[in-house]
């Protein structure tokens, strides 16, 4: 893959939305407690609300970064239309084989995934075997536990 951050729409949406937050909201409420643990006075050194504000900053101010540098090299992911093979944004339904129980998966880029969601970058292991694949095709994955063999059901 190249350093494009691969986002669906709604993914763009989110995190676009978080950013805003950060920039116009928690950067403010961070910049208030700085202020009003600075007027406390005494040895800043010792001011144990001071550095959890400083910290607190640090990290909004990181996370600002991180997502302005994944918008910067966002590359929306437009659906195909295609249910012929698995792409960058398909829905692949995919069965263990040897079990019947079905699992959804949503191939997102590596900023968008949440596996609790069922969304799973195209970059983890079982993103990488599904992409190209067809119907009824067969993906190994290499899992710590050993190599796991899917089957997929369909292309979404």
């Amino acid at each position: 893959m190249d350093n494009a951050q691969y986002l669906t729409p709604e993914g763009l949406r989110n995190l676009e939305n978080r950013l805003k937050h950060l920039l116009e909201v928690r950067r403010a409420e961070v910049a208030e407690r700085l202020r009003h643990a600075m007027e406390e006075g005494g040895d800043l050194s010792e001011n144990a609300e001071y550095e959890d504000a400083k910290n607190e900053q640090a990290f909004v101010e990181g996370e600002i970064a991180r997502l302005e540098a994944i918008l910067s090299s966002a590359q929306v992911i437009e659906s195909t239309g295609s249910k012929d093979i698995v792409v960058v944004g398909s829905v692949v339904t995919v069965v263990e084989k040897g079990t019947k129980q079905q699992e959804v998966y949503h191939l997102v880029g590596s900023a968008e995934a949440n596996p609790r969601e069922g969304k799973i970058s195209v970059e983890s292991p079982l993103g990488k075997a599904l992409l190209g694949a067809k119907v009824n095709d067969q993906v190994v994955v290499n899992a710590p536990d050993g190599k796991i063999t899917f089957i997929i059901k369909k292309i979404a």
